[in-house]
């Protein structure tokens, strides 16, 4: 072969990698998407939602995310109806609580499991914008005289506790202002403990705690119901975990906002947070 046929060939060797590996980087920026429309997305053409094992109602009904049954995944597929993914592409794996907001790669496209949002995290993840802001909740048991209160006013009488220097401390000395005072604990496993002994008639926690006491911790446990919002007072405001840097975070926050906005996120908080008097806001 001659000198300049030895040039060309060498050329046009180095031309095909150079394309080959061109194509490769195309077709794998990170998340194996193939096009420009499936970018970002764990699988091309799906939606993976994480979420807890096992997932609690009412978050999840029956631990059955795929159903759409519950506030979260009632969320999750209405945010999927917004990035344009019918109920059939959505696949759902499950993670730790720890996994979902730890640095590093993720089995999910955004996760759902009552995060909220805060400065440190987002250090390691990405938020969406809040789909629900926290509200506070009196608790008690079926043989406490709060059982049957059915209003703030019902409350004042009685004896009530919350963990000190939190939101539902406040919430229970401004909004029920028990006669008695508020009874003040270092942590909510001492109200809980209190409410057990009957040393407190009813105790008051955020909306999450209310349901995992009720549900998982509590002997006949009892909601008796959330407190009105306060006029600028902030609850821990929940988000739709992501990877840091996702190529998926301002679609998601978009889909948010736009469910937000027409009304749908309290229409599900409404149907599935307060169905059944389930927890009734309080007058």
């Amino acid at each position: 072969m001659s000198r300049s046929r030895r040039i060309l060939a060498v050329a046009a060797a180095v031309t095909a990698t150079a394309l080959a590996l061109a194509g490769c980087s195309a077709g794998s920026a990170g998340s194996g998407a193939s096009s420009s429309g499936d970018a970002g997305y764990i699988t091309p053409g799906k939606l993976t939602i994480g979420t807890a094992e096992p997932a609690y109602s009412p978050w999840v009904l029956d631990d059955k995310p795929q159903s759409g049954k519950g506030f979260e995944a009632a969320v999750a597929y209405a945010v999927a109806d917004k990035l344009g993914f019918k109920k059939g592409d959505v696949t759902w794996v499950r993670t730790t609580f720890d996994q979902a907001i730890a640095p590093g790669p993720k089995t999910f496209d955004f996760n759902l499991q009552q995060f909220s949002i805060t400065d440190e995290r987002k250090k390691a993840v990405d938020f969406s914008s809040p789909y629900y802001e926290t509200s506070q909740v009196v608790v008690t048991t079926a043989a406490s005289p709060a059982a049957k209160a059915g209003s703030i006013a019902d409350l004042k009488k009685l004896t009530i506790g919350a963990q000190t220097g939190t939101t539902s401390f406040d919430a229970a000395e401004k909004q029920i202002a028990p006669s008695g005072g508020v009874q003040a604990f270092n942590t909510n496993d001492d109200a809980k403990l209190a409410l057990e002994n009957k040393q407190v008639d009813a105790i008051v926690v955020d909306l999450p705690t209310a349901f995992y006491l009720r549900d998982a911790e509590l002997k006949d446990g009892k909601i008796v119901g959330q407190l009105p919002k306060v006029d600028g007072q902030q609850g821990d405001q929940f988000g739709l975990v992501l990877a840091k840097d996702s190529a998926l975070t301002k679609k998601v926050t978009d889909a948010v906002d736009a469910l937000r906005t027409d009304g749908t996120l309290d229409k599900l908080a409404t149907q599935w947070l307060a169905a059944d008097g389930d927890a009734p806001v309080l007058k």
